[in-house]
């Protein structure tokens, strides 16, 4: 396989890691978007959030907030970003990942979306929920 994530669990590629239990590893991202920016992945490989089973889910996320509590001891940010990217157009790394971004004051990190606050009508909103809910799993 040529994922990168699973090159890292296997040893063959060094990283820096923060976390590690059976299921899950916390490490530095490389890019470093911002100071203490943090990747938490499973160790199954999993290509994203449409393949992610419960378990794989809850134990990701039960690592989340120690991490990002241990980052706001760390550095002290204003703020953090938990970001998570699946298929086009911005995930690269196709195997799932939950990043942690420290944010402060002016580091130039831009997280967004656009804001479109007014521009729907309640026909809108209602349309949206039916068609969601018809495809939850119950």
């Amino acid at each position: 396989m040529d994922c990168i994530f699973c090159k890292i669990l296997n040893g063959e590629i060094p990283s820096y890691k923060l976390y590690e239990d059976d299921n899950v590893l916390a490490f530095l991202d490389i890019t470093q978007g911002t100071k203490g920016h943090t990747l938490i992945i499973p160790k199954n490989h999993v290509k994203n959030v449409y393949e992610l089973d419960k378990k794989t889910a809850e134990d990701i996320f039960r690592v989340v907030p120690n991490i990002a509590n241990a980052l706001k001891k760390a550095f002290n940010p204003i703020g953090l970003n938990i970001v998570n990217n699946n298929d086009k157009p911005l995930q690269s790394v196709f195997h799932f990942h939950i990043h942690l971004i420290p944010r402060y004051e002016e580091d130039g990190a831009i997280i967004s979306t656009i804001n479109n606050y007014g521009k729907f009508d309640n026909e809108y909103f209602n349309e949206l929920t039916l068609k969601i809910k018809e495809n939850l799993n119950k």
